[in-house]
């Protein structure tokens, strides 16, 4: 059976007034498209009706009512996890939606390039949210702060051709796995071009994390790890194939996470688990198996860990993300398949983030305190890249994770 949807808890926040005068000052030329020519008589028909509405209105108007907070788990637990915002295309970074929807249909629609087409990986840095999207392709950027979009290509030796993960040093390098060129390719702070890691047949890069001075390059086409030197990319070791064990060998690994204690998670697809091995590549254990039961995984992709330790696991065939303790347990679901926000649409990519949490403090219900964020990508649909926020309702008691009643993963 599928995992059972969560349910909503509803909150309601003020919003901003509609200003409509930045967008009815168009001048006006002949010889205009029938388009233009239409909006422009909207634009007069609508000035007359606000003319005569300002005549007679005697009652002020009320505010419009906001989009309700969506939270996990299901009551009676008390909510985990907020659902906050939904970057997928440029207009997505305006604060007032409700303007952006005037001026598409006053100013035209917004350009194609400035929407995310088929995104994967995600990352968060400096006010910035990072997406692999390798039919764009490159990574699309959302500035947060800025409130600006833009798209990183790169050129010439330096031209993503499929990225589709991409892993952000502290001192802002770029790492990015490009699956048709074969290669890592490295950018510095400022978005140059540094190095392309990898030669011909040597591997098909589909996901990778950097710990120390080593990158740990998940290989889809060897079934293993590729260890390799931060700064110059030649290969230290691998792993993943070579235990006599075979039952602990790796197949069709698509992406990967290290964990608090330097361990790596490895998600393998296609033997349905994550495989953990220490930070020189020896196996640790499984969690997770095939099912459709909940701590089951019938196409597991995605993965994160968070300073406590717990494991969140992407599913694009039940179209959530699950959550289990450093021990494996699960302690639950968030998100369902849908097209409306905060339906997962195949979700992909996964990326916890500590650093950015000031930035979305405001759109967190009354009561609610965040402690991370998690972003989430889903490789179709509307809402393509999902922030949520870990956190705490004011007055609600919290079980210890570590003291639910769950069944252990294997």
């Amino acid at each position: 059976m599928a995992l059972p949807a969560p349910a909503t808890e509803v909150f309601f926040r003020p919003s901003d007034n509609i200003h409509l005068s930045k967008f009815l000052s168009i001048p006006i030329q002949m010889n205009l498209p029938i388009a233009m020519s239409t909006r422009l008589r909207f634009i007069g028909a609508l000035l007359s009706a606000l003319t005569l509405l300002a005549g007679c209105a005697t009652t002020p108007p009320k505010a419009p009512m906001q989009k309700e907070a969506v939270f996990y788990p299901l009551p009676p637990d008390p909510p985990r996890i907020q659902h906050l915002a939904t970057y997928a295309r440029a207009r997505d970074l305006e604060t007032d939606k409700s303007r952006s929807g005037l001026k598409d249909f006053l100013l035209g629609e917004e350009k194609l390039d400035e929407a995310l087409v088929r995104p994967y990986g995600v990352a968060l840095s400096d006010g910035k949210i990072y997406v692999a999207d390798s039919r764009a392709p490159g990574l699309a950027i959302f500035d947060l702060k800025a409130k600006k979009f833009s798209l990183m290509s790169g050129s010439g030796s330096g031209r993503m051709q499929r990225p589709i993960n991409v892993s952000i040093d502290t001192d802002g390098t770029k790492y990015v796995t490009d699956t048709a060129r074969n290669r890592v390719l490295v950018y510095d702070r400022g978005e140059r071009f540094l190095a392309a890691y990898g030669a011909k047949d040597e591997f098909k890069p589909v996901d990778i994390a950097i710990a120390g001075e080593r990158l740990y390059v998940v290989d889809i086409q060897h079934h293993e790890v590729q260890v390799l030197d931060k700064r110059s990319g030649k290969l230290q070791f691998k792993f993943g194939r070579s235990d006599p064990d075979k039952q602990k060998w790796l197949h069709q690994p698509t992406n990967l996470a290290i964990g608090r204690e330097g361990d790596i998670y490895v998600v393998e697809t296609g033997n349905f688990r994550v495989a953990r091995f220490t930070p020189e590549g020896k196996f640790v254990r499984h969690y997770g198996e095939a099912g459709q039961a909940p701590g089951q995984f019938a196409r597991p992709k995605g993965i994160a860990l968070d300073r406590a330790g717990r494991l969140y696991v992407g599913d694009a065939a039940f179209q959530n993300v699950q959550i289990f303790d450093h021990d494996g347990r699960m302690l639950m679901a968030f998100g369902q398949p849908g097209g409306d926000s905060p339906g997962l649409n195949l979700p992909a990519g996964i990326a916890i983030d500590y650093d950015n949490v000031a930035l979305f403090r405001s759109l967190a219900a009354p009561g609610f305190s965040i402690e991370h964020l998690i972003l989430v990508v889903s490789q179709f649909g509307p809402n393509q890249v999902d922030v949520f926020g870990f956190g705490k309702m004011s007055g609600a008691a919290y079980p210890p994770d570590d003291k639910r009643e769950s069944k252990p993963a294997q």
